[in-house]
């Protein structure tokens, strides 16, 4: 059955005046004017057909109607309240669902958890690492990490940062050997997440824009994920063409080192993108601002000039 209930305004007027029993405190409290507080209340009169108020001088006083109105009115209004309070707190606690592909999610979003923990551990972190482009806006996941053009319709999209491939091996693989001779004999290792991108350079571009050749290109093991081909060249098993900001935490702790300065852009992007109705969300908004944070920190202290959402070029040192 449909309720026939007053306006919101009109109640939330008649209940402020009627506990302070004026409207000019009525009025400060809901941040309007007397006047539009003695207009609603007179809408609300009229919607009853009753009186609301006996004025007495120059004070106001309840009639019996308003006097069996108020105290279920003011628990209503407090009842609500508490189920919009409910609600506000659900959004800003809970499990928060994050898709990304593997490489992302192990090399560059896992390690930096603890920081998001320790600051919102009232959001529990998901993390769904999968290569597959789920629907954001069926409710599978809250935010992705996503690498493209970033042109993703209905969707709000922060532009993380580009990136770019360079050879990179454990510390000591080349031996003394000259770099350009060691490249000749080593084991090259393939990251086929490439294929995703068409225009990603391989080894065949990098050694051609290096002006090397006598380097079989097509040689060496394949790996489905980026990160299993990273953590072959940290164990040794050879050269990797590897993306450079997934890498960095391995290249700043010495697990593998870059012998070419050499290195070429992709020219996607890494994106964080959400439902544009939930964006604002406090869950959702909290993770979105820790993530642009995080990149703007690693930006400094990587040398990039750019800040988040801009792309970074390295600072020659």
């Amino acid at each position: 059955m449909a309720r026939r209930l007053p306006p919101l305004n009109a109640v939330r007027a008649f209940e402020a005046a009627a506990r302070h029993l004026s409207f000019s405190r009525a009025a400060d409290e809901l941040n309007v004017t007397p006047a539009a507080v003695s207009h609603q209340v007179k809408g609300l009169e009229e919607f009853l057909g009753v009186t609301l108020f006996r004025r007495v001088n120059r004070a106001v006083l309840l009639t019996d109607a308003a006097q069996v109105l108020l105290p279920g009115l003011s628990d209503g209004l407090d009842r609500l309240a508490a189920a919009f309070e409910r609600l506000r707190a659900s959004q800003q606690s809970g499990e928060l669902t994050v898709t990304s592909g593997p490489a992302f999610a192990a090399k560059w979003l896992i390690p930096r958890l603890e920081d998001f923990q320790a600051h919102h551990p009232e959001i529990s972190v998901r993390v769904s690492a999968s290569l597959e482009v789920v629907d954001l806006r069926a409710g599978i996941a809250d935010v992705a990490i996503r690498f493209g053009s970033g042109d993703y319709p209905g969707l709000r999209a922060d532009r993380l940062f580009a990136e770019s491939l360079q050879p990179m091996c454990a510390p000591g693989l080349l031996g003394d050997h000259p770099p350009l001779e060691a490249l000749r004999r080593v084991t090259l290792l393939h990251d086929e997440t490439a294929r995703f991108d068409p225009s990603a350079p391989t080894w065949r571009e990098w050694l051609k824009a290096a002006g090397i050749d006598g380097v079989d290109a097509q040689r060496g093991p394949r790996f489905s994920n980026a990160e299993l081909a990273l953590q072959a060249a940290i164990d040794g098993v050879g050269v990797v063409l590897g993306r450079t900001r997934l890498a960095s935490r391995d290249l700043a702790a010495g697990r593998l080192v870059a012998p070419f300065a050499l290195s070429l852009p992709l020219l996607p992007y890494f994106w964080l993108v959400c439902p544009e109705e939930t964006a604002d969300q406090p869950r959702i908004k909290a993770f979105r601002a820790w993530v642009l944070a995080q990149v703007e920190l690693e930006n400094s202290e990587a040398g990039y000039d750019a800040p988040a959402g801009i792309t970074p070029a390295p600072r020659r040192r």
